[in-house]
């Protein structure tokens, strides 16, 4: 009997099912058929006793991590310059940086680095901005395929504003984005191209438009940046009179959700009526706190996002985050929460760990469809994360191990990973 990507796993689960709720289950099993969860039990059902058994007795068993913003160039100098804002950084540090993705030696060394970091970290799902190079994107996709982690990654545009070194012309920037999706589009399993315009300034009119028709066209969805930083937000009114804000610069051009699926890192300074916008559209929040902190942006009233229940999930942001771990970006979003609340509204109730836990698995893992979570019908995507090396007498229930791991845990205590029921570390 052949079992592709069927087997049983055992040890202590722990998933959210909904935000305000985590499901515990103690030297359980938990079943993976073709791929899909079919269940947890305290004893094997007789249908799948005959499957394999990988048993990890004693650990901590939870769903793998979407990372909903991260830019895989920038990896090589995360946690430099982290004395600039946004736009300087961005004309400083990021942009000259960048340019080195038109040297494929370069490149290729770089991504394979990334690639590598990026297995083995707690992140099974991510979507991820390259550069405009579209030799170099191409190869960034064919190493991260190999990871056998599920990624979406952007070519990215920008022909405007933009360093003479890092532009691309409209009409350059549109055949080149239309050449690259007609390259990938169909030739990976794991890896699959995201439109990603960098941000209004650095991208015409002209420019946007077309790639909200790329989109529809290819059916395709899209990424960019909303609301990071107040000196954006004041250049994009400068350069947007007609539009009543920010994220309707966006809805314009016809890049901003509905018909076309889409993630907006940051929004850290949204109107109401922004905000009611993202939620009409069913756009995708990506909050990135350890770069809102490091390059001075703000604070993103998330619990505020949650009560309007937007989708919402975390970005590492690397390299204004200085780090993939989505342990430490769950850490820093407790954090900035509370310093929200003392700081800016004491009447904004801080968010939780086992908040933040859905926002790290079934919140963002739901960009990617039936993700982050082990409730039936799922896709199986778990990390293995060996927490009996933190020694104490004290006993512990199953949420505050979880909480313990999330706050104590490093990348190199996951022993094994699985992503859509394939092991991968």
């Amino acid at each position: 009997m052949v079992f592709e990507k069927s087997f049983l796993v055992k040890g202590d689960i722990v998933y959210s099912d909904a935000i305000d709720h985590i499901v515990t289950h103690e030297n359980s099993y938990l079943v993976c058929e073709n791929g899909l969860v079919q269940g947890v039990f305290k004893v094997i059902p007789e249908q799948f006793a005959a499957f394999p058994l990988h048993d990890y007795e004693g650990c901590l068993i939870v769903p793998g991590m979407t990372d909903l913003h991260l830019h895989a160039p920038q990896h090589t100098f995360r946690g430099l310059n982290m004395h600039l804002e946004l736009i300087d950084w961005l004309e400083h540090v990021a942009f000259p940086e960048e340019a080195k993705f038109k040297d494929l030696a370069y490149a290729k060394e770089s991504y394979e680095i990334f690639a590598r970091d990026l297995k083995n970290s707690a992140t099974t799902r991510a979507c991820v901005f390259a550069t405009l190079h579209k030799k170099a994107t191409i190869l960034l996709m064919d190493i991260l395929e190999n990871t056998g982690l599920k990624c979406m990654v952007g070519k990215v545009n920008m022909d405007r504003n933009s360093p003479d070194y890092l532009t691309e012309s409209t009409k350059d920037s549109i055949e080149n984005t239309i050449d690259w999706i007609e390259s990938t589009a169909k030739a990976y399993e794991n890896t699959k191209p995201m439109v990603t315009p960098r941000f209004i300034p650095s991208c015409s009119d002209e420019l946007m438009v077309e790639l909200g028709r790329i989109c529809r066209k290819y059916r395709l969805p899209l990424q960019s940046h909303l609301s990071e930083n107040t000196n954006e937000i004041d250049w994009v009114n400068e350069l947007c009179p007609d539009a009543s804000g920010y994220a309707d610069a966006y809805m314009k051009t016809g890049t901003f959700g509905g018909e076309v699926p889409t993630i907006m890192a940051h929004c850290v300074h949204l109107t109401e009526e922004e905000v009611h916008l993202i939620k009409d559209q069913k756009v995708y929040v990506a909050h990135c706190p350890s770069s809102n902190n490091n390059i001075m942006s703000g604070i993103a009233p998330v619990r505020h996002y949650i009560e309007e229940e937007l989708n919402l999930g975390l970005g590492s942001d690397i390299a204004g985050g200085d780090s993939m771990s989505m342990f430490r970006v769950i850490v820093e979003t407790i954090k900035s929460s509370k310093i929200y609340t003392t700081f800016v509204d004491r009447s904004s109730r801080p968010l939780t760990s086992k908040e933040v836990f859905y926002l790290a698995t079934k919140g963002g893992g739901s960009f990617f469809g039936k993700v982050g979570s082990f409730e039936t019908g799922y896709e199986f995507d778990a990390l293995v994360i060996k927490d009996d090396i933190w020694k104490n007498p004290r006993g512990f229930t199953m949420e505050e191990r979880l909480e313990r791991a999330l706050y104590s845990a490093e990348d190199r205590d996951i022993i094994v990973k699985y992503c859509a029921g394939n092991r991968i570390k």
